[in-house]
């Protein structure tokens, strides 16, 4: 089975997200905007809780508890999707499997779109920025070099994703509207496929 071809919904798109931007936070501002966002995101989420990993470490890998956590200081907001734990899982693998494409990507093409992102969207309308998005992810696309043997469509989300936690790790507050920007861009992609 594909868990891949489950990012047209929603909802499986945002968890895929979440688990994506969360990895490797250590930028307290952005960690701060995850939070809010989680909780702003499902308003069926209850608020912080209070958990501890089993290692007392913050998991960075892309294995989660059950539900979408976001790790800061201790404070573990939930933010419940309500699905089973098989289908969370598979969520999480396809998470797992773009971070480890877009680690495969050469450092300096991406430093450079995402500060082409950034500057761009900086200077222009929410409304304009899927547009800025998706040049970006199109031509780094032309420039990636070695990816041939991935599927194209995980290239470009793992791409999409790996622009977006770049310019949101440089500008935490864009982190809400371009992680929408991202789940639209996202799910419009793997419908007209």
């Amino acid at each position: 089975m594909d868990d891949f071809r489950n990012l047209s919904s929603e909802q499986n798109a945002a968890l895929v997200i979440f688990t994506f931007l969360q990895a490797d936070c250590i930028n307290t501002e952005y960690c701060k905007e995850l939070i809010s966002l989680g909780k702003e995101y499902d308003p069926n989420c209850n608020g912080p809780r209070i958990d501890t990993l089993d290692d007392g470490d913050l998991e960075t890998d892309g294995h989660l508890p059950t539900s979408l956590t976001i790790a800061l200081d201790g404070v573990l907001p939930s933010v419940q999707l309500h699905r089973n734990p098989e289908e969370e899982a598979a969520l999480q693998r396809v998470a797992e499997e773009l971070r480890e494409i877009a680690a495969q990507l050469e450092e300096n093409v991406v430093a450079q779109a995402t500060q082409n992102l950034r500057r761009n969207i900086l200077i222009t309308p929410c409304n304009h920025w899927r547009y800025y998005l998706n040049r970006e992810v199109e031509r780094v696309m032309s420039w990636v070099v070695g990816l041939e043997h991935l599927p194209y469509e995980r290239v470009i989300v793992a791409l999409t994703l790996t622009l977006v936690k770049g310019v949101c790790e440089q500008t935490p507050q864009l982190l809400k509207n371009l992680f929408y920007t991202a789940l639209q861009y996202i799910t419009s992609s793997s419908r007209a496929r």
